[in-house]
């Protein structure tokens, strides 16, 4: 069985619409079960959205680009939101990154991100748990 990671949104955007930093999030993701909390998607269209309303001329292929990312295997997990939002509290993060903190922690697996701030919360609160 493959090493599981939760994976957050940023990492998921940049390999999904092709950012700069798409390699990279292949590279961390390589040979991995990928889980991610249930808002996972949410946050990924709203960027999908961002992006449209930025470049109109391109919403075709970004919507393209977006719906590829069904395909990936990433299986959902809920979260304990109480749990989250005092995490979110301790470490100065949204909610929303608060629940893959959380989840990264509780299952005791690595977090594939591209956000400095939950990269560096995450490294914290591993030392803590």
């Amino acid at each position: 069985m493959a090493d599981q990671s939760v994976i957050d949104a940023s990492a998921l955007a940049a390999a999904t619409f092709r950012e700069p930093a798409a390699e990279q999030v292949r590279m961390m993701t390589a040979g991995r079960e990928l889980i991610a909390p249930d808002l996972l998607f949410h946050e990924i269209g709203n960027v999908c959205v961002k992006k449209i309303r930025r470049q109109p001329e391109r919403e075709a292929e970004l919507i393209e680009m977006y719906e590829l990312a069904f395909d990936l295997n990433i299986q959902s997990s809920a979260v304990d939101h109480h749990a989250a939002m005092r995490l979110a509290i301790e470490y100065g993060l949204s909610a929303y990154d608060a629940s893959y903190l959380w989840l990264a922690i509780e299952l005791g697996v690595d977090l594939i991100t591209l956000d400095r701030r939950l990269q560096q919360a995450f490294e914290t609160a591993s030392r803590r748990h």
